[in-house]
Formats: C-alpha cells, sequence, structure tokens
C-alpha cells in the first residue's frame, strides 16, 4: 500500500533552492547565483567571473542525488554545478547562466551525465555559449553496467562513476591544463569506469506517496537513480552474495564494459544510495576488495566508501570499479577542497590489512591455574548449578528482554545479555576455576567485558570486579560472605553508575534481593531458604519498576505513558538470572538430601 513519505521539508516545490541555501551557509568556500528558482547554480566562492585563468569544470543535473553534484564544487574538483529541480534536468538558462559566470579565456567544460533531458540541455547551453564567443566542450559519462549491450541510440545510464570523473577533470584543470587537455583526460577516464546499483527500497520524491513497487525481502538489482525500475527484481541475499554478483556483472568479458581484465589495477567506490548506513556500506567494501583481488585478480589501488551519488531516500548502493592508471590515481590524489569528496585516502595502499596484535594483559594471573579443575569440590558443583541456570534463563528471555528494550530503550537489552551469557558458558567449560568462587566470579567479570559492550556490560564487569575482591580473601566462601560480596557489587555498580534504588535501573532488583539475604542471614534462618526468598524480592522490585521514573539510561528519555506499561529490562535481567540462580541451588540441594 502506498503511503505520504515522511520528509523534513517545508514546501516541496522549495527543496533545492532551500538545500543550496544550507549548503553554502555551512561551507565558505561554495556562493550561489542570485536567480532562484530559476536559476540554481552553486559555484566556487573564489572564482572571478570571466577572469578565470584556468578551464573551468561544470556538472549538473536533476536535485535529489546529493552531495553529487553540488557537493563536488570546490577548488581541484568543480568549479560550478547546475541544480534542477528533483530528478528533472536544469533548464538552458540555468546552465548558460553557470557557464558565463565562471568561464573566463581557458573555457569550460561540462560533464553530463547520459539522460536524454542533460544531453539536450546542456548541449543547447553549450551550443549557445559557444556562439556567444565561450570556449566549450562535453564529456558524457554512461557508465551503467547493468542493462545489456547494445543500448541504441540511448547509450548507458550516468550513474555514481560521474563523480571520479569529476575529480580527474577537476585536477587536472587547477594543473593549468588546457581545455583541449582537461577534455580528453575526463574522457579517457570515462571510458574506464563502470557501475551497477542495488536497492533495498524504492525512493520518495519530496511531496508525494512512497510507492510499494519493491516488497519485504526483494531487492533490485541495476537500478537507475532517479526511481526507474531495475533490471530484475530477486530475493534479497547477503551482502556478500550481492556484491559477488554487482562485481561479475561490471566485469563481464562477454558485454566488456570496462577495459579490466586479469591483472588491471583499479579504483572501487562503493556508494550509498541515500538511506545506507556506513556501516553497510563498509560491509560491503570488506567483502568486495578480497572478491576483486581473489576472484577476479585485480589489484585494489584506491577505496572510496560514502555516499557520493544517492537518489534521495533509497537503501541500497552502487558499486563503480575504474582501471587504475598513474595518470588516473595522480588526478585521484591531487588536493581538493569539495567538501564531500573523501579524505584520507589518498597514497598507496597495502595489499591486505594485517590486523595489529592485541597488547598482552599485564595480569599476573597464572594461566595453569585456571583451568577448569578435573573434579569438583561441593562448592565448584553449586556454583556450576547456579551459574548453568543463569545463563540459560538469561537465553530463553532474549526476545523478550529486546521487546522490552524496544519500547523503553535501544531494543538489544536482550542480545546485549544473550552475548554474555553465550561467552559465559562457552569460557566456563575452558576456563573457570569452579572450585575457587572468587576467580571464578572474576572470571565471569572476564568474560562478560570481552563481548557484552555497552553500559550494561561494563557494569557486569564492575559488579564482578568488586564481588571478587570482596571473596578474593576466602578459598571456602560462607553464605555471609556471599551476601557481603552482593552488597559490595552493588556498591560499586552504584558508584559507577550513578544509580540508586528507585531510579528504574537493575538495581531495583538486586538492592531488594541483597537487603533480604542479610536480613534472613542475620536471622540465622537456612541459607538457601534466604537465597530463595532474596531472589523473591529481586523479581518483585524488578516488576515495580514500571510505577518509577526513570533517572539514569535510555529510559529517562521516555514518556511516563510508555513507561507504566513496560518494566525496565536491565532490572528484569538481573531478577532472571538472580532467580534461576536460586532456585538452580534450592533444587540441588533438595535432590542431594534425597
Amino acid at each position: 500500500m502506498a503511503f505520504q513519505g515522511k520528509k523534513l521539508v517545508n514546501d516541496p516545490n522549495a527543496v533545492v533552492t532551500e538545500f543550496i541555501e544550507g549548503l553554502v551557509e555551512t561551507f565558505p568556500g561554495l556562493q550561489y547565483l542570485d536567480g532562484f528558482p530559476q536559476v540554481k547554480v552553486v559555484l566556487r566562492a573564489d572564482i572571478p567571473g570571466n577572469k578565470y585563468d584556468k578551464v573551468a569544470v561544470i556538472s549538473g543535473g536533476g536535485s535529489g542525488h546529493e552531495p553529487g553534484q553540488a557537493g563536488f564544487v570546490g577548488e581541484g574538483m568543480l568549479t560550478a554545478a547546475i541544480c534542477g529541480d528533483v530528478f528533472t534536468s536544469p533548464p538552458v538558462d540555468s546552465i548558460l547562466a553557470g557557464i558565463r559566470a565562471v568561464t573566463g579565456p581557458k573555457g569550460c567544460l561540462l560533464i553530463v551525465t547520459n539522460y536524454t533531458g542533460d544531453r539536450l540541455n546542456f548541449g543547447l547551453a553549450a551550443e549557445e555559449a559557444k556562439s556567444e564567443g565561450y570556449k566549450v566542450e562535453m564529456v558524457i559519462v554512461g557508465d551503467d553496467c547493468a542493462l545489456p549491450p547494445p543500448r541504441g541510440i540511448t547509450g548507458r545510464r550516468g550513474l555514481a562513476g560521474t563523480v571520479l570523473i569529476h575529480k580527474v577533470a577537476g585536477a587536472a584543470a587547477a594543473a593549468g591544463l588546457s581545455l583541449a587537455e582537461v577534455a580528453a583526460e575526463a574522457q579517457h577516464a570515462s571510458e574506464l569506469v563502470g557501475t551497477m546499483g542495488v536497492a533495498l527500497s524504492v525512493c520518495t520524491l519530496p511531496g508525494q506517496v512512497t510507492s510499494d513497487r519493491l516488497g519485504p525481502g526483494l531487492m533490485e538489482l541495476g537500478l537507475g537513480i532517479h526511481g526507474e525500475p531495475g533490471a530484475a527484481v530477486a530475493e534479497l541475499q547477503p551482502v556478500e552474495v550481492v556484491v559477488s554478483h554487482v562485481l561479475k556483472q561490471i566485469l563481464s568479458m562477454e558485454t566488456q564494459y570496462v577495459p579490466i581484465k586479469r591483472g588491471s589495477r583499479v579504483v572501487l567506490m562503493i556508494n550509498g544510495l541515500g538511506a545506507t548506513p556506513i556501516m553497510e556500506l563498509m560491509i560491503a567494501s570488506g567483502k568486495a576488495i578480497p572478491q576483486l583481488q581473489l576472484e577476479h585478480g585485480l589489484a585494489v589501488d584506491r577505496v572510496y566508501t560514502g555516499s557520493f551519488m544517492t537518489s534521495l531516500d533509497m537503501a541500497g548502493f552502487s558499486i563503480s570499479i575504474m582501471k587504475s592508471e598513474p595518470s588516473i590515481l595522480d588526478r585521484l590524489d591531487a588536493p581538493t577542497k569539495a567538501p564531500y569528496w573523501p579524505v584520507g585516502v589518498e597514497g598507496d595502499r597495502p595489499p591486505a590489512k594485517i590486523p595489529v596484535p592485541v597488547p598482552p594483559s599485564h595480569s599476573s594471573r597464572n594461566e595453569e591455574e585456571f583451568n577448569q579443575p578435573l573434579e569438583l569440590n561441593e562448592q565448584g558443583r553449586i556454583l556450576e548449578c547456579a551459574i548453568l541456570a543463569a545463563v540459560n534463563a538469561i537465553i530463553d528471555v532474549k526476545d523478550k528482554l529486546n521487546d522490552w528494550d524496544s519500547k523503553v530503550g535501544d531494543g538489544d537489552c536482550g542480545s546485549t545479555m544473550y552475548r554474555g551469557a553465550m561467552a559465559i558458558l562457552d569460557d566456563m567449560k575452558k576456563c573457570y576455576p569452579l572450585n575457587v568462587a572468587s576467580e571464578t566470579v572474576n572470571e565471569i567479570g572476564t568474560s562478560i567485558r570481552r563481548v557484552m559492550g555497552g553500559t550494561s556490560g561494563i557494569l557486569y564487569a564492575i559488579f564482578c570486579k568488586a564481588a571478587y575482591t570482596s571473596l578474593k580473601e576466602s578459598p571456602d566462601v560462607t553464605p555471609e560472605q556471599w551476601s557481603r560480596a552482593l552488597e559490595a557489587s552493588i556498591a560499586a555498580v552504584s558508584k559507577y553508575g550513578r544509580a540508586e534504588r528507585g531510579y528504574r535501573t537493575m538495581l531495583d532488583a538486586l538492592i531488594p534481593a541483597s537487603i533480604v539475604l542479610k536480613e534472613n542471614l542475620d536471622k540465622g534462618n537456612d541459607p538457601v531458604a534466604a537465597f530463595v526468598l532474596s531472589s523473591e524480592a529481586a523479581v518483585n522490585g524488578a516488576e515495580s519498576t514500571k510505577e518509577m521514573q526513570p533517572q539514569a539510561g535510555r529510559s529517562s528519555y521516555i514518556t511516563g505513558d510508555v513507561l507504566s506499561t513496560v518494566p525496565d529490562p536491565g532490572a528484569m535481567a538481573a531478577a532472571t538470572w538472580y532467580r534461576a540462580a536460586a532456585l538452580a541451588v534450592e533444587h540441588k540441594l533438595k535432590n542431594a538430601e534425597n
């Protein structure tokens, strides 16, 4: 079902002019022509008009592909960018205004993506400018590798590879080359690059409804950058598989889109289409490089990963592969002040990145001492039983914790606790000295710290370290010492986490448990019964967080109406493992008596 797209805009018809206003306010080196709304031209603020002594490099097209093309205006790249309305070629008069504003005696090069409207409008503007006495050359970029040749008079579409042509031409112009030389370098570079895109969603134009063309679980291969349908629709696959398909299509020896063969050196660009997180783009980049090296026999000289030419809010990415030559690398590495050209990429990259070894721990721990004992004593068996019950209980409530956390936090409490539980299960088989309670607690903290991360991970690591410090002087731990260790752990978590009882945190389960445990032990009650009663207090304390207004954590940003329906996930997690451990100990000792 189609629905109205959500946009942070004012007037859908004014998005391009307002974008340009924001862009030039952000970057001091950019300016625009005073011709809104018909003339929408971004140009370098330092260009002295028709007195500019180098070749001007101009590009443009329909808007909606930001940062392309306006974000690549700057010394060493584009001199001006002509912005059309969203997905609409700029009119001839706007292009002419841009040419007149920045073109000096050495002339200008127009870099045009291969779409009919762009070719015609830039073409007519070029002819008009020539009739006025300007020197003008035009290079049309068609780097699309999704559709099978031949494409008749239409040719291949211009995609993200165009940005690489901007850089080559801009660097050549900055070096003082003539118009013919700059145009020749740009034309040559355009013949070396191929691009193919993959979309996970369609884009939504401002003020229009979102199309339901691409359903759940589907991806579109070989799409255009204006929301037009791709070459094929397929089921969503892992990114490694998608990357493999795209690379094979671009580098196909049958179509020969690019003059690249085994043994060639290449430049790789992973381009986000607007709504793809940088995390996912980097994953795609990390999978593409070894495939290029191992499967296609190519050396990768440069890698550019980011959003360069987008399609509004489309989820997906494109891959561009460009044949690398020394002169091309010189142009790509040349300095530029264009605000959206990536920094820190220039220079030779090693064939393979070998991770830096993790520095060794300075702990004086004897590794042999902390292997799991061949035979457990009574304390070791009870501890093993409690730990197994606690972690399995956490594993069982993973989804429930995530569900609660999705309503009051970031939705990952269950997953985070699950990682800790699985690490404890795995490490316990290998290195927990279960006959030594203090060291076992310390090792649990080490397991947690290694995998859990986030606030809960470090708080549990602090919890375990404080308990270890409290217990380490006694090889045989009494119930009273366990109680004092729990108090010490709670105090440490409160100190560093700045939380107290009533703050809607894990302490709202652990503090009541600690109080009940100590009270019962002080009265001389059975330690196991005290443990079970304290676990009931933990559960009740966790449930009571529904009525609490949070003072710490992400829940403190959530409204009371939502909070009153959901207990604190961290408190529920603490109550879960504590209760499971208590019941397991009770069950084990009852069975031992029988």
